[in-house]
């Protein structure tokens, strides 16, 4: 598995420098295939494959490895220590690079490093959602090969926020409805049952203000509705 782990930490990282070495591959064994079937056809289809698989590699690495690591790996926590910005661009934005430190099972702390392109997350979303520096996240990897990560957005103290910033929104859209039309009955049904939605998906924490102000709130507008 740390074979394994290294060998897609290389081709998520250096997909520019992994296109060669892939076509190299392919057209090794295309070579192989040449000199077994005695220059029968078969042989260079061989290097269309590898040319397939290393364009393909540049854009698709990263999610392999996350499904990877995500299925194998062993759980641990990272940090940001230290970032900054590149002056290579990616969709108009600036490429950062970032310094980490992780924590394994064990308690042993391992250094890594990763940037923009190449961060590595779970569960799959054409977003790059990368830690605020300085604060704990999930992490999942390969004993043997610790460098290699998978960051667990979804159960990670930024990345909970970011889903409950998401799930927030059609309660605010459904209160400014209500506050323009008070007396709209399909507007406030509409408001009571994007609270219930929300409090039914982020009501786990009982101390939470904005789950209490909620609760409240949907108690009131069931009292109004009797």
């Amino acid at each position: 598995m740390a074979i394994l782990s290294a060998l897609l930490f290389f081709l998520t990282y250096h997909p520019i420098w992994s296109f060669p070495l892939i076509l190299l591959f392919f057209g090794a064994i295309g070579a192989i295939v040449l000199m077994w079937r005695k220059g029968r056809s078969g042989g260079f289809s061989m290097l269309l494959v590898g040319f397939l698989v290393g364009f393909f590699n540049i854009f698709t690495a990263h999610y392999v490895n996350a499904l990877f690591l995500n299925a194998f790996g062993t759980s641990g926590t990272g940090v940001i220590v230290y970032e900054t910005q590149t002056n290579s661009t990616l969709n108009d934005q600036y490429v950062w690079e970032y310094d980490a430190v992780l924590r394994t099972a064990d308690g042993r702390d391992i250094k890594t490093t990763f940037d923009t392109m190449s961060a590595t997350t779970y569960p799959l979303r054409n977003a790059i959602l990368i830690p605020p520096k300085g604060e704990t996240f999930l992490i999942k990897y390969i004993p043997g090969f610790e460098r290699n990560i998978v960051i667990l957005t979804d159960e990670s103290p930024y990345g909970i926020r970011l889903l409950m910033n998401e799930d927030l929104q059609p309660v605010l859209k459904a209160e400014a409805q209500l506050a323009a039309s008070p007396a709209n009955p399909k507007f406030l049904e509409e408001y009571r049952q994007a609270l219930q939605n929300f409090i039914d998906k982020h009501g786990g924490d009982p101390n939470s203000p904005l789950i209490s102000a909620y609760r409240q709130k949907l108690e009131s507008l069931g009292k109004a509705k009797q």
